[in-house]
């Protein structure tokens, strides 16, 4: 699986590289955040195209798995 590490980014940069990222890999990826706002902005973007995405929370951090 594909891991995008968009750590110390702020929106609206994760979301855009977690786009790019899909179309590259539409199966599906892993996003880790370490911002609140793109903890929240991700999965729901990933949500908005079609796929689900789940949150678990890391050592001040957090990892989006995003699947078909």
């Amino acid at each position: 699986m594909v891991e995008i590490d968009c750590r110390g980014l702020s929106c609206p940069e994760p979301v855009i590289r977690t786009k790019r990222a899909l179309k590259e890999n539409p199966a599906g990826i892993d996003v880790i955040v370490d911002d609140r706002a793109a903890r929240e902005n991700v999965p729901r973007y990933a949500e908005a195209a079609g796929y689900r995405a789940v949150v678990s929370e890391g050592d001040g951090s957090w990892r989006v798995e995003i699947r078909k």
